[in-house]
């Protein structure tokens, strides 16, 4: 598990996914710090480890799944569990704010590089 601070290659992103999945890492982005973590089990690791090691507030971590051979925004699922946020208006998996969605497809644009 990685938290991503500088851009990477999608070469780096494809090498991240085969470590676990195959096809796809599970991310943790803080949209306010504008860092993610990769290559965990479970997108809670990952925003644990942004919390632990960059006090990551878990209002600011949204959980997504990257897929290395797709591009734009088709690379994006917006799909986890640490997405449950009632308190906030978010009551699905998914992230419901488009607001927060282009945020994220954003620092993903900016770590990930095409």
């Amino acid at each position: 598990m990685r938290i991503i601070k500088e851009p990477i290659t999608k070469d780096e992103l494809k090498k991240i996914a085969q470590e676990r999945f195959g096809d796809l890492a599970k991310g943790a982005i803080d949209i306010e710090q504008s860092i993610m973590a990769l290559g965990g089990e479970l997108h809670i690791d990952e925003a644990v480890k942004l919390h632990e090691e960059c006090q990551s507030k878990s209002e600011d971590m949204w959980g997504i799944n990257l897929y290395p051979d797709k591009s734009g925004d088709d690379m994006i699922e917006f799909d986890s569990m640490i997405n449950l946020k009632p308190s906030l208006g978010n009551r699905t998996r998914s992230v419901e704010s488009f607001e927060i969605q282009e945020k994220i497809k954003k620092i993903v644009g900016k770590l990930i590089l095409e």
